[in-house]
């Protein structure tokens, strides 16, 4: 049975694309397979995470496209088209995407976002501004949320959930980094394989 074909969008250091190389290396990913990067930004580093593992880089960008988000995403997904893919893994893409392009694929994109969503999610909550939302509201526990991907900004189902603890001290940079070990780079090569399984047997 053919694998379900991954791409995965990226803006930055990809070190989320990082935890999904090194899952489906170690067999963590068995039904799908990651055959596309595309980065809206030519310098992110996640490109050169994706050509250390053999996986073709493309760069579209919304300026490249004349400034026009139409014309950005088509061109998107003329080349998700190109390379026959069935799932979309958003890792730290800091495009938005309209509706237009979120119906197209239902239930075929996914994105990690850095709190348990209803918390600290939503327009303007993005990096480390989620963070810094958890340490001043002085929550407890925060944690990471893969969700499909609608129009609404972390508007999508849930798919898992993960905890981690607030420690006395935490900066924003600290809790990004251990939400990111204990949560993110758990959650994303799970949640990644649960969707590629029911994509391949569909």
């Amino acid at each position: 049975m053919a694998k379900t074909k991954i791409a995965v969008l990226v803006s930055g250091g990809g070190t989320n694309l990082q935890a999904l190389i090194d899952a489906q290396s170690r067999g963590e990913i068995p039904s799908g397979e990651i055959v596309l990067v595309i980065s809206n930004k030519a310098d992110a580093y996640a490109l050169e995470r994706a050509a250390q593992a053999g996986i073709p880089g493309v760069v579209i960008t919304k300026k490249g496209c004349g400034g026009d988000q139409e014309a950005f995403e088509d061109a998107i997904m003329a080349q998700l088209a190109a390379c026959d893919i069935d799932l979309i893994v958003l890792a730290g893409f800091m495009a938005i995407l309209s509706q237009r392009f979120t119906d197209t694929y239902p239930k075929r994109i996914l994105n990690v976002h850095p709190s348990l969503i209803p918390s600290f999610c939503g327009e303007g909550f993005y990096g480390l501004r989620v963070h810094q939302a958890a340490l001043d509201k002085g929550v407890q526990v925060t944690g990471a949320t893969v969700h499909f991907v609608n129009e609404i900004p972390d508007g999508g189902e849930i798919i898992l959930q993960k905890a981690v603890e607030i420690e006395d001290g935490d900066t924003p940079e600290i809790l990004q980094r251990r939400v990111m070990e204990q949560a993110e780079w758990i959650l994303l090569p799970r949640a990644v394989e649960i969707v590629s399984e029911k994509l391949m047997n569909t």
